[in-house]
């Protein structure tokens, strides 16, 4: 029993660099498909020449690519969905999703260490891929998909099952092929393939577990004498919200031999296991105080923060990390002395106001 895996924190400056440099062929492949992202829409991402050229997949994400191409453009989709929603939910973070400005490894290797936010990024990227999919499936654009059908017959609260249901189950197992294509590539014996694994169906139980029901009425003069209600996914947006505050409650865990296999548990035994909903990790976060090119942490120094707040994750004590912030004027452009006309468009002056911000120090 025991960490069979060390932390980045146990370790000294060399290990550190050797820790990184171990992990990395396995590591920095997980999340390479993200920089799909990157590329222009004009450029295929399906097809036998173009998946072989595309730079971000494993081999076995390739072989999918080529049997599954019709679905790589949702993929390409996930991609841009996961930077724009990660960028959102941690806009107020000394973390904030920044990427770098080239290469494969969307948000630098950050996505090397086993910590918090590597959690959220792959529960985020397999729920971004099962939605897009699903969207797909929906909207009739993939060929081997569409609604799902069996959402039928009257249901306990009297209404009738009909629509277009979303077509989850199949976005989810496109998702667990693609996204958890590296970990079982890599053999499921080690601390980050496990964790990886557990993170990305998180993600997807997001989804799942925050289903919604649509509903259209059908009777005379619009009553609602017969209803019929369909399934459908939660705005992607609740979704990253979700993950977001399983983000904050995530679970430190180490790799654990239990009988004849290894497991992820508490590193902390005062603290119940993880569910399947939760999110684990293997290492602490680093501070993201300081500029650290190399690792692809800009820094907070000329971030704005929140003077107001003490207390908040935008309060500039802790958004910069201690004092280290400064008070300044600026004029801001806003809509003011706006009104509404007769039918339905509204009419706004352009006001320049002088406002108070604050903004981290070098």
């Amino acid at each position: 029993t025991g960490n069979l895996m060390p932390t980045v924190s146990s370790v000294t400056l060399p290990g550190r660099l050797l820790l990184l440099l171990l992990w990395a062929p396995h590591l920095t492949m997980a999340t390479n498909w993200l920089s799909l992202a990157r590329l222009p829409r004009s450029r295929p991402v399906s097809g036998a020449e173009p998946c072989g050229r595309l730079r971000g997949l494993t081999p076995g994400q390739v072989g999918v690519c080529r049997a599954r191409g019709e679905v790589m453009e949702s993929v390409r989709k996930a991609a841009e969905m996961v930077i724009e929603e990660c960028q959102h939910q941690f806009r107020n973070r000394r973390w904030n999703c920044s990427t770098t400005p080239r290469g494969i490894n969307i948000f630098g290797r950050v996505m090397n260490q086993g910590s918090r936010e590597a959690a959220f990024v792959h529960a985020l990227s397999s729920a971004a891929v099962a939605v897009a999919v699903t969207r797909g499936c929906s909207r009739g654009e993939l060929e081997r998909c569409g609604c799902d059908r069996k959402v039928r017959g009257v249901s306990p609260e009297g209404f009738q099952w009909s629509g277009c249901s979303d077509n989850l189950s199949y976005g989810v197992a496109f998702s667990q092929t693609f996204v958890d294509e590296p970990e079982r590539a890599k053999g499921m014996s080690s601390g980050r393939p496990l964790m990886n694994i557990h993170n990305n169906e998180a993600g997807r139980k997001a989804i799942l577990h925050n289903m919604q029901v649509e509903c259209k009425c059908h009777g005379v003069s619009g009553s609602c004498e017969l209803r019929t209600c369909w399934k459908v996914m939660p705005p992607f947006r609740r979704v990253g919200a979700v993950l977001k505050e399983r983000f904050d409650g995530a679970t430190e865990v180490r790799l654990t031999r239990v009988g004849s296999r290894t497991a992820l548990l508490p590193r902390d035994p005062q603290v119940k296991p993880p569910a399947t909903r939760d999110l684990v990790y293997l290492a602490p976060s680093p501070d993201f105080c300081r500029l650290d090119p190399d690792n692809g942490i800009l820094g907070t120094a000329g971030r704005r923060c929140n003077g107001t707040s003490r207390l908040a994750p935008d309060g500039c004590e802790l958004l910069c990390c201690g004092p280290g912030f400064r008070a300044g004027r600026a004029e801001v452009v806003q809509r003011c002395s706006c009104k509404f006309s007769w039918c339905c468009s509204v009419r706004c002056q352009q006001c320049k106001n002088t406002v108070l911000i604050h903004t981290c120090q070098e």
